[in-house]
């Protein structure tokens, strides 16, 4: 099943890939890798959440934010890519601001691993890191960059 398809078939569309937001690309191609620029949970431009997991949100709204960051992702993969159907992802790298007795990070990042393997399928399969800082940007409570290969055109 294609990447359309399954975000028909889960309720989703694609927002409009996100424009920087300073002196940055959101995204550079270098041979086979692209790599993309951290997004936050913005929903047609503005952002759904703020604030710092454990503190202002609830685990399962840290989970939503970084489910709407990899939206995001998945936006900006399908403008670098041209598509969906030929991306892999590689690596995924989740900020998660949160209060100091917060240790849940693996818990909301989750929210944009599960939605790349529900959208990519074994495509969406990536390795990691969750890291807690105290803020990020604009007071983002999540910020998600990753890193993906391209696969060679079919014949």
């Amino acid at each position: 099943m294609s990447a359309q398809a399954r975000l028909k078939e889960l309720g989703l569309t694609l927002p409009q890939a996100p424009q920087p937001k300073g002196s940055y690309c959101t995204w550079r191609q270098a041979g086979e890798w692209i790599t993309l620029s951290g997004q936050g949970p913005l929903v047609e431009g503005v952002l759904r959440y703020t604030g710092r997991v454990g503190v202002d949100l609830t685990v399962e709204q840290g989970y939503d934010a970084a489910r709407l960051s990899a939206l995001n992702l998945l936006a900006v993969l399908r403008q670098a890519a041209g598509g969906l159907e030929r991306v892999e992802l590689v690596r995924v790298l989740g900020f998660i601001a949160a209060g100091p007795d917060f240790a849940d990070y693996p818990g909301v990042l989750n929210g944009a691993s599960d939605l790349f393997l529900s959208v990519l399928g074994v495509r969406g399969r990536h390795s990691r890191s969750a890291v807690g800082v105290y803020g990020l940007p604009f007071g983002l409570p999540v910020e998600v960059e990753l890193t993906a290969r391209l696969l060679p055109a079919a014949d």
